[in-house]
């Protein structure tokens, strides 16, 4: 007997988005799932072939990746920052926008970049971090943090940070200002590359499932 896929989904911003698409595509989570109160973190679906795992967004591409689940919703800074070749991520949901930028406080915009050679940049994207001020020719020191990345510059910990930012807000309270964008962020389907393979029958009628329930929300 065929295990079921397990479907690896966001914890945060991206999953009230993400449960009407899925609907769309005939995956409803059972009701324990929408219970704030449950410390479960796997559950079953209207679907017996298909269980839900809700975790952290950096790790469900990790799930993914090593094939713990098949497939996924993850915003696309995560699939940059992994760049995990294992990862297939043949759908934009176009949901969950934002964009990955830098923010510094509003006295170090005067600081001429070009005259350094060096920048302490706290975030949780070392790598798209780097690869960004590689491009400028500069080298990035990276501290990596999970949360409160606003904190760092007040707490001298850098000057600058590098994180997710929506509306600004969030920057504008904590006397940061957003300086450039390195990229625009969307949320993707996401599919282990061997288990779309290995498992196609099951997986490509999910991902056409997908591809139509974004297709027809935009028609609407």
């Amino acid at each position: 007997m065929t295990r079921p896929l397990t479907f690896a989904i966001p914890k945060g911003r991206i999953l009230n988005e993400a449960l009407p698409l899925l609907a769309k595509a005939g995956i409803e989570p059972e009701a324990e799932f929408h219970d704030k109160k449950s410390r479960a973190l796997r559950f079953a679906t209207n679907r017996p072939d298909i269980s839900i795992i809700r975790v952290r967004a950096f790790d469900v591409a990790t799930f993914v990746a090593h094939g713990a689940a098949q497939i996924g919703i993850v915003g696309s800074d995560v699939v940059e920052e992994f760049d995990y070749s294992e990862l297939y991520a043949p759908v934009d949901l176009d949901i969950g926008h934002c964009r990955l930028s830098v923010a510094e406080p509003q006295d170090a915009a005067d600081e001429d970049e070009a005259a350094l050679s060096h920048i302490r940049v706290a975030t949780k994207y070392p790598q798209l971090t780097r690869k960004y001020y590689e491009a400028r020719g500069l080298q990035a020191e990276c501290v990596k943090l999970n949360g409160a990345m606003e904190l760092a510059p007040s707490l001298g910990l850098s000057r600058r940070i590098v994180d997710l930012v929506s509306s600004g807000a969030t920057l504008k309270a904590n006397g940061l200002v957003e300086t450039s964008i390195i990229m625009p962020v969307s949320a993707r389907l996401i599919v282990n590359r061997a288990a779309y393979k290995m498992r196609s029958a099951d997986l490509s009628p999910l991902v056409e499932a997908f591809r139509n329930a974004v297709e027809v929300r935009d028609a609407a």
